[in-house]
Formats: structure tokens, sequence, C-alpha cells
């Protein structure tokens, strides 16, 4: 299977994708990013926080009852890079649900943003811009763990 970018594969029901994934309680964080923009420390960030690896660099997208499922690679389930450290060994999540999407290469300028939204094959997921957000894995693991408010709250 061919790895692509995110862009290229929607409507379709399984893909390949340069990306890395996290799964926090069976809640799956899909990185996207350049080369070099941070995905796989993010993921050891969270990781050390409790997050287990479902895929670094490359990751299975698939269709499974109406959900977007992550999972690894068989030549790389397991294993993360660590720049300047080499591979290591991580424990790891079976297929996991993706519930969010964080896009590393870009910022988000609002304090609180509005909800967005990204496709993912045939289904859309929440997009976070997460470039220059401080505190960004203990944010999402949290995120992950219970959710967020609606923008508009208490007014809703």
């Amino acid at each position: 299977m061919a790895v692509e970018q995110l862009s290229d594969v929607a409507g379709r029901d399984a893909a390949c994708i340069h990306a890395t994934c996290i799964a926090v309680m069976q809640c799956g964080v899909l990185f996207l990013g350049a080369p070099g923009s941070g995905k796989s420390t993010l993921a050891l960030q969270m990781m050390a926080l409790g997050a287990d690896l479902v895929s670094d660099d490359r990751v299975i997208l698939t269709m499974k009852g109406g959900y977007v499922v992550a999972e690894a690679p068989p030549e790389i389930q397991g294993l993360i890079e660590a720049r300047g450290i080499g591979l290591l060994r991580a424990e790891v999540a079976s297929a996991t649900e993706v519930k969010y999407v964080v896009d590393l290469d870009h910022s988000e300028g609002a304090r609180l943003p509005e909800h967005s939204y990204t496709q993912v094959l045939r289904q859309t997921v929440p997009l976070l811009r997460g470039a220059d957000i401080p505190n960004l894995a203990a944010a999402l693991m949290q995120l992950a763990k219970k959710g967020r408010v609606n923008p508009a709250w208490p007014n809703n």
C-alpha cells in the first residue's frame, strides 16, 4: 500500500498515510505534519503521560462500522523514532478509532477557537491546529480523556 497524504484519501475506505497516531483510553489522536514538524516528538511526550502508540510515521486507516480506525503497518508496529537516539520499542495500542486530528503545520489564532473538522476517508473528524501551542501534549491528553466544551458555553 502506497503512503499518501490525508488530503488525497478523502472518500476512500482505506489508505496508508504519512502520520503518527496515539491512543488514550481508546481515543485515537492522529498527528499530521511535514517531516520534522514534531509528530514523533509529540507522540513520545504523550506516551510519557500515559498514551499508547498506535503507529509512527505511517498509519493505516480503514473504515469500520462508520468509524475511521487507525493501526500500524506490521513491519513498524511497536516502533517510534526518537530523533538523535534511534528507533525505540513502545507499548502498542490495537486498532483504535480516530477521534481527533492534529495539524502540526498550522497554528490556531483564537484562544477559544470554533470547532473545525477535516475529512478522514469517508468520515468527518474534529481538527485541531497544534503548531506553537504550549503544553500541547498535556492538553491533548485531557481532551482525549474528557472532551471539550462547546465554544458557545455557557450560552448554549
